[in-house]
């Protein structure tokens, strides 16, 4: 593979609402750039991205691929992103590592519930991106109602790049509005599309939207507004500059349309992406944090600086062993070096360094800064973790994920099956980590929790098929929670235990406070002039957050609770880090029983969209789920959209439902909103069933 310079790097991803066409988009751009010699598809199975037989059945992508291509003299690190919300940790860890997005439409449809969710994730990120308005060949499709809900829904400063040809079936070319020339796509494969000049019936309104573009970039630069009242004619280049100046800053959004699967727009998104996405070079410098002391430090792109890198990703490949996935923020990694993993605090070996082609990968020497591949062979780091210079340890910010709703029973049919079934487990959770596993202290039995019955059906699927686990699986059930309503101040216990020789002594007084829903858990230590020593503090926070684990109602976590600690003793001979431990955890399980403890559910933000004639009754099926309509909105082609929120218990074999009291012509989309208190008469259902 050629070498490149660092501006000519881009490090895009591929993000949207499910079925917008992101993976077909990234098939056309790996045809387009020479990768493949064969177009892709989805519905055939024979795509390069969704390589996974799961993926391939199912027709959606599931888990992110990173892929290499080089287009005009540039590298482009390319993530394919699953669109489903119950896939949310891989979008969001892809973006933690992107430099530039291109966010996909269908322009039917325009902006979509996950287009919201993703978008969202991105503006967290400061991720720079473009938008592509896909599906235009299909019947309804609009580029124009596209760029006006992007602006609406998603309060975006979008511009209109380009003027469609033809409608619908009729679709065959594209009018670029800064270049002002045509572009024709003849053959099935639209790789030698035809540029001319733009159509004399296209001209007026061409110059008409070229004039109203050029007014809106040059409101974006200070100098190009001056010329621009000047009445001065404004360069081509300095127009793309500035743009590609806003773009970066995320002041503005420019907007392209086509058609993936007709083969049509694909190589002006490849241009744009060189043309106004950031190279790393063109990104602020990352922050992170010395090791020795705390203190924050700036690293540039530069292959001079100490070497930074964050694992974004960890794939367990049955024939190579442990893949991971690093984006290289500062220095290099060269094959068989020694990289120092900062969270951690281990070495680690770096065994082959690899450049990633979806399932398929070439060796590599070196890693330079700015770059995605992947390591073989490091045996401690996980997904978030910091790999940097043993001599100049820093931390990177970690990436945080949120936490499963949904839990499903999972037990091995024979003996046989028992270790093999927690291996793969372990290996699952490593690639995920959105997915828990757990043992039920009652009933003896693995319990594994996703983010959504999508997701555990997913990943069940693999245990058995992949990993060839035979085992018997459980319904799905709602992770529910325990939350305290009374805060215990001032709770005194003391672990005392006698035994031959030293004894047990440890000695806590604290605090137990309710927080707001959605807090989580904290610990705060008030300790001041050494009643207990601070060497034991450590093993009192783990016993708070291990106490937590399991509630005194019904044995789920807690959640939404402050513990402070405030005051304690210790014993010369016999406290220990485990008595204080003990102590904790015992002193908390008395203090929530007594602090009248209450059940958490999980709320889940469901969008319905369906034909107008059939509100009347979704509505009263929201109703008999214990749901509640926030609002409604018109949707294009006579449908509605409306947002509820209902309980996740509700939401269990509710697709089956909608498809049939909409003769299979609703679709929804939920994702976790946050938990809420269970009735008292949920609450004694919940209590009679354990």
């Amino acid at each position: 593979m050629t070498e490149y310079p660092l501006e000519r790097y881009r490090n895009i991803g591929i993000i949207a609402h499910i079925d917008a066409g992101k993976t077909t988009t990234t098939e056309r751009i790996l045809f387009y750039t020479g990768k493949t010699y064969r177009i892709g598809n989805v519905d055939d199975g024979t795509t390069v991205t969704d390589w996974m037989p799961e993926e391939r059945e199912r027709g959606i992508t599931i888990v992110s691929a990173a892929v290499t291509a080089e287009w005009k003299d540039h590298l482009i690190n390319i993530i394919d992103t699953p669109g489903h919300i119950d896939f949310t940790a891989e979008v969001q860890r892809s973006l933690r590592v992107l430099d530039g997005g291109v966010v996909v439409f269908d322009s039917v449809q325009g902006v979509e519930p996950q287009s919201e969710t993703v978008w969202r994730q991105a503006d967290k990120y400061g991720v720079p991106r473009i938008c592509f308005s896909n599906k235009m060949d299909r019947v309804g499709a609009s580029y124009e109602r596209t760029i006006e809900s992007i602006k609406q829904r998603l309060g975006a400063n979008a511009l209109q790049m380009q003027i469609p040809i033809g409608e619908e079936a009729g679709f065959n070319g594209i009018i670029n509005l800064l270049e002002m020339n045509a572009v024709f796509y003849g053959d099935d494969a639209g790789a030698e599309p035809k540029i001319t000049e733009v159509p004399t019936e296209f001209q007026a309104e061409a110059q008409r939207l070229r004039e109203i573009l050029v007014e809106r970039i040059a409101e974006l630069d200070d100098h190009l507004t001056e010329k621009f009242l000047e009445g001065q004619n404004i360069a081509l280049d300095e127009l793309k500059q500035a743009l590609r100046k806003a773009v970066i800053a995320n002041l503005a959004t420019p907007v392209f349309c086509g058609t993936s699967l007709r083969n049509k727009g694909v190589q002006l998104i490849l241009d744009a992406v060189l043309d106004y996405l950031p190279s790393p070079l063109d990104i602020p410098p990352v922050t992170a944090n010395l090791v020795r002391d705390g203190s924050e430090v700036l690293r540039h792109a530069k292959d001079s600086e100490p070497l930074s890198a964050l694992v974004f990703k960890i794939v367990s490949d049955p024939y190579m062993g442990r893949l991971a996935y690093i984006r290289v923020y500062s220095g290099k990694v060269k094959q068989n070096a020694t990289v120092q993993n900062s969270s951690k605090e281990k070495k680690e070996r770096v065994g082959r360094l690899l450049r990633m082609y979806a399932d398929r990968r070439e060796d590599i020497e070196e890693l330079g800064a700015g770059d995605i591949g992947a390591i073989l062979g490091l045996k401690f780091s996980f997904t978030g973790d910091t790999l940097s210079d043993p001599t100049n340890p820093v931390l990177l910010e970690t990436i945080s994920f949120p936490e499963p709703v949904i839990s499903i029973a999972i037990e091995p049919k024979t003996k046989a099956d028992q270790d093999k079934m927690s291996e793969s487990l372990v290996k699952l959770a490593e690639e995920d980590p959105t997915f828990r596993i757990r043992q039920d202290e009652v009933t003896g039995q693995t319990v594994i929790s996703g983010m959504g019955e999508l997701h555990l059906d997913v990943l069940v699927t693999r245990l058995l098929r992949e990993f060839k686990v035979k085992a018997n699986v459980g319904k799905p059930r709602v992770a529910y929670r325990e939350a305290i309503t009374k805060p215990m101040m001032g709770y005194d216990y003391r672990y005392v235990k006698q035994t031959g020789g030293h004894g047990q002594y440890g000695h806590v007084n604290f605090n137990l406070e309710p927080l707001e829903s959605g807090a989580g858990l904290q610990f705060e230590n008030q300790i001041r002039g050494g009643a207990i020593p601070k060497e034991y503090i450590p093993a009192i926070e783990k016993g708070f957050f291990e106490a937590c684990e399991s509630g005194p109602l019904a044995g789920f976590p807690m959640t939404d609770l402050k513990f402070t600690l405030v005051d304690g003793s210790f014993h010369e001979v016999d406290s220990s880090e485990m008595a204080f431990r003990m102590a904790t955890i015992f002193g908390i399980r008395e203090a929530a029983e007594k602090a009248e403890s209450v059940i958490l559910e999980p709320i889940m933000q469901v969008e319905i969209t369906i034909p107008e004639e059939y509100t009347g009754d979704i509505i009263g099926q929201i109703n008999m789920r214990v749901g509640s309509v926030i609002g409604m909105e018109d949707r294009y082609g006579n449908a509605k959209a409306i947002h509820a929120e209902v309980p996740l218990s509700e939401m269990f074999g509710y697709a089956t439902e909608l498809r049939s009291a909409t003769q299979g012509r609703g679709v929804f989309t939920m994702e976790f909103k946050h938990y809420d208190r269970v009735s008292d008469a949920y609450m004694k259902k919940i209590l009679g069933r354990i």
